[in-house]
């Protein structure tokens, strides 16, 4: 199989020269890796070249773009695209979303690619998301024993969920799902559209990459804010978003939270990114999720 792997940057200096060296240290050798430069300011385009020239031109490529428009989620899914379009899919068995400040073991994309193999109803397929709990991150970087055990699984989701990161979709997945929708909360509806589109999502468990910078921390009022667009945006109908809601600012154990989501919820407007039939399989998907564990 051969995988093409986007990569969309902004500002990563610190990161991308490392990042892309995993990728070329791979022992699976048979993918395309196209970089997105997202107007960087920093010296992000010139590490990318000088990492370029050293004998990967053939394999690596690098697209400078002009500074998009800040937009949470849909930035970095409108980056995506950018790469994407560079190659004719034809060419391609599996797309891969990688993010810049992920470190991957020698063996990832063979492991991804036994699955994708092995498994003809795998749609989605990672390995799990671990960050640095207490040593140097640049220490030993490209080095996975975790002696240590400084490196662990960073919790903000489940074992299962395929982390926005180290996105890898089946061709046949992403045209089924009619690709990535540009907006926040993409990483979950798409998860969700594979499912619908009958197609397994698989993490595997005892395969990890390192993620350098982890995901911010949010303040609770702009997390709340957030989840309540995300809310809209994945489809979910005022009942849904209110349990929803309520689940969220109990595990925050604040319940302004609840007030300041179901604000943000009903507060947007736009025309949603899913077709109703998208948005009636959500729904019921999320029914039968909630059904029998919702806890006040």
């Amino acid at each position: 199989m051969k995988f093409l792997i986007i990569i969309p940057v902004h500002n990563e200096e610190s990161f991308i020269f490392d990042n892309l060296q995993s990728l070329a240290n791979q022992s699976f050798k048979n993918f395309e890796c196209v970089i997105v430069n997202d107007g960087s300011t920093d010296e992000s385009q010139q590490k990318i070249e000088s990492f370029i020239q050293d004998d990967f031109s053939k394999q690596f490529q690098l697209i400078n773009l002009e500074k998009s428009i800040h937009s949470p989620g849909a930035k970095v899914v409108q980056t995506f695209y950018k790469g994407l379009q560079t190659r004719d899919l034809k060419d391609f068995d599996v797309i891969c979303k990688f993010d810049a400040d992920i470190i991957f073991p020698k063996n990832y994309l063979s492991e991804l690619n036994t699955i994708y193999e092995r498994n003809p109803k795998a749609g989605m397929v990672s390995g799990l998301v671990f960050i640095n709990k207490k040593g140097n991150i640049l220490d030993d970087i490209f080095n996975f024993e975790n002696a240590e055990n400084y490196w662990k699984f960073e919790n903000l989701s489940s074992k299962n969920h395929v982390r926005g990161p180290i996105k890898s979709y089946r061709k046949k997945c992403f045209e089924d799902m009619n690709g990535l929708r540009r907006v926040l909360g993409w990483d979950n509806i798409d998860v969700m559209l594979a499912k619908m589109n009958h197609w397994e999502t698989i993490t595997i468990k005892d395969l990890w990459v390192k993620h350098l910078k982890p995901t911010a921390f949010l303040y609770q009022k702009q997390k709340a804010e957030k989840l309540g667009i995300y809310f809209y945006n994945i489809g979910l109908n005022s009942p849904l978003a209110a349990i929803s809601a309520a689940k969220s600012a109990s595990k925050d154990n604040s319940i302004s939270n609840f007030f300041v989501i179901m604000n943000s919820f009903f507060k947007q407007k736009h025309k949603r990114e899913l077709t109703i039939e998208e948005i009636k399989y959500i729904r019921n998907l999320r029914w039968k999720e909630m059904k029998g564990k919702i806890k006040f």
